[in-house]
């Protein structure tokens, strides 16, 4: 039985902007975001059939165990007003497609103080069957696990030319074991989450480093017994992790995604009918989603009536 788990936000954030503002609510407001959002579900379940499907949210895009790790961590995104940076068109959306996703019956997910990340990890993790993750984030490659058929669909080039992610495509890519991505990505770093990585460490130091110590512990404790320099600790990477130390220390609770939240049991089950029917139907009259509700629909097997 797969389950397939959605990085929301990280498609919602697809759909806006892969979907033009100028498709609209009769009223005149964009509803782009979830028009694409409601299709691009439609599509993954049509093309991959999974038996459970659950949108795993952001209840908390910058959690405080993290800031207080690294200040730095999404530091850029953070509003003038406080909050997520998000376009004026997008912000509205969300509340809608909360409505819909509950009408409509399909499992939705957050926890306070944790990202969709961290939800995804720990629904991962409980998983008895296989598990598609579903994402453009890079981080969540950490959790690829061959053993437990555990691999992310990632939506680098659309949601129509996933790429499959499994610990043999981490090693292509990266030169890594799959297992290692965390380590990896705290070496490299990502500026789009605010990570500095060890400074004059590249992706190819990074995989040597790993390759030749096993981990990032593994690599701070040769780090600090080397005496006499040599490849991939030569003098000058020695100096830069040195330099990092404290970063190092930090960092892996910044980028280590959360498996062990404590979540209530989630009902996946892909809705074999809309949770409300009447409410479905208003929404998506008042919001101009009929099309997008009746393709998921027809995807999950509903009935063709049942928007009335």
């Amino acid at each position: 039985m797969t389950t397939m788990l959605l990085d929301a936000a990280s498609l919602y954030f697809r759909a806006f902007y892969g979907v033009p503002t100028s498709v609209t609510s009769p009223d005149g407001r964009p509803v782009n975001a979830v028009r694409g959002f409601l299709d691009m579900t439609a599509r993954l379940i049509g093309t991959h059939s999974p038996e459970r499907l659950v949108a795993c949210w952001d209840d908390d895009w910058r959690p405080a165990f993290r800031v207080a790790a690294l200040p730095s961590y999404k530091a850029h995104r953070v509003a003038a007003e406080g909050g997520e940076e998000v376009p004026d068109e997008l912000g509205p959306q969300v509340p809608v497609l909360v409505e819909v996703l509950a009408a409509a019956g399909v499992a939705r997910v957050g926890a306070p103080g944790f990202e969709a990340d961290d939800v995804i990890g720990t629904l991962a993790t409980r998983a008895s069957g296989p598990v598609d993750v579903v994402t453009g984030d890079r981080d969540l490659f950490q959790l690829v696990d061959d053993a437990r058929g555990v691999r992310v669909l990632y939506t680098a080039r659309g949601i129509n030319d996933l790429e499959f992610v499994d610990e043999a495509a981490v090693a292509a890519k990266y030169g890594i074991p799959g297992r290692s991505y965390a380590d990896f990505a705290v070496l490299r770093g990502d500026p789009s989450d605010g990570l500095p990585g060890v400074s004059g460490v590249g992706a190819k130091t990074a995989a040597a480093l790993i390759n030749a110590f096993g981990s990032l512990a593994g690599i701070r404790e040769a780090a600090a017994r080397t005496v006499v320099p040599k490849p991939p600790l030569t003098a000058a990477v020695l100096k830069k992790l040195h330099a990092a130390g404290d970063y190092l220390q930090a960092a892996p609770e910044v980028v280590t995604v959360v498996t062990t939240i404590d979540l209530p049991a989630v009902d996946g089950d892909l809705p074999r009918r809309p949770a409300d029917p009447h409410a479905l139907a208003a929404l998506a009259e008042a919001h101009g989603l009929q099309n997008s509700v009746r393709r998921l629909g027809a995807t999950l097997g509903w009935a063709p009536d049942v928007l009335g």
